[in-house]
């Protein structure tokens, strides 16, 4: 493909993309296939001569296209958004077109630069404390990692290598084994199953603090398990604090839990993977009250901020835990400019080497849409996510199972749980709307997330009254 090609072909995909998106709510929301449905499809093998860019076009609606789940159909209310906007997906061109691997500054420049200020200029729409931010020449600082479960895994890393440095240093005859072997970990109870990978990962041992009613931890049950793992020989060195659970969307008590960590010397890291792009508006940023106590934060603009996957927002207030833990330095990575101390080499801030130019997203979408515009989108999502929770309310046969904070309701109807998973099996089987469930102690809970740009009242109405018809055929078949 020549540059004349790509310019035609270019135009013709961004009308395909275009269309695609303007008429998603016309495509059924989840596929009507069968594992294995694709291989047939396609030869067992690449062509030895080039296929056209037309029959690569034809083929994604015969292949592609039927084994797709639409993420941003407006009759999507599964897991929790994943954000898509027209600024993102033309600086991700952008990205590919540049292609720079930005492990460090002198890798490419604007790449490292760039990031650096838009992760300070997101932290200031969170109203960050500035020991996050790294204008000013302070500690800490930004970095986009992949996802949240990259970042809980290398604060753990961070956090477990500042301890093993700091026993070590208390006394010199203790091994590393000997140490890993006692260091603990904690979360709570609802936190997300990345947390537990992340101790496996880490080698660490990981704990589950019980939440309390409200599915958050406290402080109480906290110290409990500290002073009796203490008591035990073990090393408490990490904790994860969740804001906005992925079962119900609570959160841990930060104003408790945050002291307690720091009084006891371990590493506190919030993970806000939904919620955070909820704290750029001034009604929801006690959310994130007693942020001031972590050492490490992050959540995902490419949850509900409209920076499309994978853009994944991290803060330490001090950057050299993190580069302590990763640092290498083999002679073809160096650069000339690497100790001036003006300058971040973000390949010492993660585990892969490689990364995109993700900023070019964030700096698309913040100037296009503005601070005003991006708080207008999660508002409206939560006026939706208060719209359904109203009509569950307004049926006796259904419950509210956890509070309504942000984009999110759990629900359920009145009775078992096999009810209720009949339910859910006759709504993903129906294929009009797609929910995915969770369990709330012994309940099982269906959830409904808004998550669609695109979506409306009109389209969550629609999505209750299609409950509403399939709870009513359940609740017969059970009588009969």
């Amino acid at each position: 493909m020549n540059t004349s090609e790509f310019r035609r072909r270019g135009k013709e995909m961004v009308d395909y993309v275009a269309n695609y998106m303007e008429g998603i709510e016309g495509r059924q929301v989840y596929p009507d296939v069968e594992p294995g449905y694709l291989r047939p499809l396609i030869p067992d093998s690449a062509p030895q001569e080039p296929d056209t860019f037309e029959d690569i076009i034809n083929d994604i609606e015969k292949i592609i296209m039927p084994g797709v789940t639409h993420w941003h159909s407006p009759y999507f209310f599964a897991y929790f958004p994943t954000a898509s906007s027209y600024p993102a997906m033309l600086a991700d061109m952008l990205c590919g077109a540049i292609g720079c691997i930005g492990f460090s500054w002198a890798a490419s420049p604007a790449c490292t630069e760039l990031e650096t200020v838009m992760m300070d200029w997101l932290g200031k729409m969170l109203e960050l404390p500035k020991a996050f931010l790294t204008e000013n020449a302070g500690e800490g600082g930004g970095v986009i990692q992949g996802s949240a479960s990259e970042a809980t895994l290398v604060a753990l890393l961070a956090a477990r290598t500042k301890a093993i440095h700091r026993l070590q240093a208390a006394s010199p005859e203790l091994t590393q084994a000997a140490i890993m072997e006692k260091l603990v970990a904690y979360s709570s109870d609802q936190a997300h199953s990345s947390v537990e990978r992340a101790g496996l990962i880490g080698g660490v041992k990981l704990k589950a603090i019980p939440s309390d009613g409200n599915f958050a931890m406290r402080a109480s049950a906290l110290q409990e398990a500290l002073e009796r793992d203490r008591a035990a020989g073990l090393i408490p060195f990490f904790v994860v604090a969740t804001l906005g659970t992925t079962t119900c969307c609570s959160f841990d008590n930060l104003l408790e839990v945050g002291p307690i960590c720091n009084k006891e010397d371990m590493w506190l890291h919030v993970d806000a993977a939904y919620a955070g792009s909820a704290f750029i508006c001034p009604e929801f940023r006690h959310l994130l009250n007693g942020v001031e106590f972590a050492d490490s934060f992050n959540f995902n603009p490419h949850k509900w901020l409209l920076v499309n996957f994978d853009c994944s927002a991290m803060w330490v207030k001090k950057r050299s835990d993190l580069t302590g833990a990763f640092r290498l330095d083999p002679t073809y990575l160096k650069h000339s400019h690497q100790d001036s101390g003006l300058i971040t080499d973000y390949r010492h801030w993660q585990i892969p080497l490689g990364r995109r130019f993700r900023s070019l997203k964030m700096w698309f979408v913040f100037r296009m849409y503005g601070v005003k515009g991006l708080q207008a989108y999660i508002r409206k999502h939560v006026q939706l996510s208060h719209e359904f929770e109203s009509l569950v309310l307004q049926d006796p046969r259904f419950e509210i199972c956890a509070e309504v904070t942000l984009g999110l309701v759990c629900f359920r109807l009145k009775g078992s749980n096999k009810v209720n998973e009949a339910l859910l099996q006759r709504i993903n089987s129906a294929k009009k709307i797609h929910l995915v469930p969770c369990h709330l102690r012994d309940k099982f809970v269906l959830r409904f997330a808004i998550c669609s740009r695109t979506v409306e009242s009109a389209h969550v109405q629609r999505a209750w009254e299609h409950i509403k018809e399939l709870a009513a055929d359940v609740l017969r078949a059970e009588r009969e």
